[in-house]
């Protein structure tokens, strides 16, 4: 299964501090890297520069953050927040 990165898709960071948080990928920047945000710790305002290959790129993708950026060009702290906490739940984590 070869996932793509796409605004929207929810990652786990596998390298760097923030090592084993979910995040939501809001921009990407290159077939190299991604632009990515939690709502907590890494505001929308502020995104992480992350390089793909340091992430694990989940099946989940959130239509509510996707049609926020499209829709508004930014999405809420409190959304990706809430996209985070909801996936976690119900991977049971």
């Amino acid at each position: 299964m070869d996932l793509q990165p796409q605004v929207g898709r929810l990652i786990k960071v596998l390298r760097g501090k923030d090592e084993g948080s979910y995040a939501v990928i809001i921009g990407l920047v290159d077939e190299r890297f991604v632009l990515i945000a939690d709502g907590d710790k890494r505001r929308f305002d502020t995104p992480k520069k992350k390089n793909v290959l340091h992430l694990e790129l989940q099946t989940a993708i959130s239509s509510e953050v996707t049609s926020s950026i499209q829709e508004a060009g930014r999405v809420t702290n409190a959304k990706l927040r809430y996209v985070i906490q909801k996936y976690a739940q119900a991977r049971g984590e």
